[in-house]
This record gives C-alpha cells, structure tokens and sequence, in this order.
C-alpha cells in the first residue's frame, strides 16, 4: 500500500551561491530510508532562489553555475528591469528562479534517493544577503 510523508524544513541560511545540500536533505528527512520504492518531491517556497541536480564532485562545478547563469541574467539598478525595490538583486533572483525551477522530484531505491553517480542536489540562492530557506518535502512510495 502507498504511504505519504511530508515535511517542511529550513535549508541553514546562505549568501549568493550554489550549494550541494544533498546531506542536509538526508539529515532533514530521516524517513527516506523506510521507503523501498517511492518519490521525493522538493518544493521551495521562495521567488528568488532555486533547486537542480548538477554535478557533486568538482566544487568549480558550483562556482561556474553561479557564473553562467550571472552571465545569462545580470544583476541590474533600472537599466534592464523595472522591479527593483529591493535592490539590484532582486529581478535578476526572481528570473533565475523561473529558469531554473523552485521544484525537483527524485526517485527513491530502496531507502536512498536514487541520484546517477556524480548527481547531487543543488540550492541555488540568488540574493547577495543569506536568507532561511523553506522547503516542502513530500514523500510517496511503499514501506
């Protein structure tokens, strides 16, 4: 029979920057490991930062996302974007979330998330000034 879990968790506060939060994930949600067969799905309930899976081995691999995706939407004082009340962070935060997503979903094998071998999970904050991160994780699978 299927079975749910769900939880809300803070990620611990960051600054501007890609993180690999794959054991905070772990440490946060205990209840993954009963699962033999199921589904994370992780949801942030924020407008300027974002989750993906990238690569968990070469920390360069984090600096170079927050690179390119700077690269892709610069930080802007009203040249480019109008909505700029919270400083020049704040639009730029807001359309790199949209690009990249505010939700993953992952398969679980036999109590462990079921990530390739260099896979990790990925938070992605895009204010300069650290912020508490909320995440709604919901489980469904079999015991």
């Amino acid at each position: 029979m299927s079975t749910w879990d769900q939880k809300t968790f803070s990620f611990s506060p960051r600054a501007r920057g890609c993180y690999l939060v794959t054991d905070e994930i772990y440490n946060n949600l205990p209840f993954i490991k009963d699962y033999k067969i199921g589904t994370l799905n992780l949801f942030l309930k924020h407008t300027s930062c974002a989750i993906s899976l990238n690569e968990n081995c070469d920390p360069d691999v984090r600096i170079d996302m927050s690179t390119a995706l700077n690269n892709v939407v610069p930080d802007d004082n009203g040249e480019i974007f109008n909505h700029i009340d919270e400083g020049s962070d704040d639009m730029s935060g807001h359309a790199k979330s949209s690009i990249v997503g505010v939700s993953i979903t992952i398969p679980i094998t036999n109590g462990k998330l079921a990530l390739g071998t260099w896979q990790g999970v990925y938070l992605m904050e895009f204010r300069n000034y650290r912020h508490t991160r909320y995440c709604v994780a919901t489980v469904q699978g079999i015991k």
